[in-house]
């Protein structure tokens, strides 16, 4: 979706350029961030649609960054997904109880991406 706004937070950076290139190919605009501290201040500043969050990262964890932003109503239409290396059952049920809406397995690839943003195929 053309001019579709997603941030994408991963304390790697290597797990952040493949989604950004190619959500940027899709026409998104793309903002990255390293630490789930820097998500709420972002937000304040800038709109998103749609966050990419890595589950495990030092400091706040993705899930606990995800559960702050569902106590804001202010943030009820941002499509939150997890991005994370987790696979197993028990884990899926556990994060999206905190409110994620989708989960994205690493390593990705564009029909997954664009599947769990809800973007159209190409």
């Amino acid at each position: 979706m053309k001019g579709m706004k997603v941030l994408i937070v991963d304390d790697q950076k290597v797990n952040r350029t493949l989604p950004s290139a190619l959500l940027r190919q899709a026409g998104c605009d793309v903002f990255e961030l390293e630490t789930g501290e820097e998500v709420l201040p972002f937000l304040n500043l800038h709109q998103v649609d749609a966050i990419l969050l890595d589950i495990s990262m030092p400091g706040i964890s993705g899930t606990e960054v995800c559960r702050l932003l569902r106590r804001e109503s202010r943030f009820d239409g941002v499509h939150v997904v997890a991005y994370t290396a987790h696979a197993l059952l028990s884990e899926r049920d556990e994060i999206l109880a905190a409110g994620f809406n989708e989960m994205l397995l690493k390593p990705i690839n564009r029909q997954r991406l664009y599947a769990a943003l809800g973007l159209p195929a190409d």
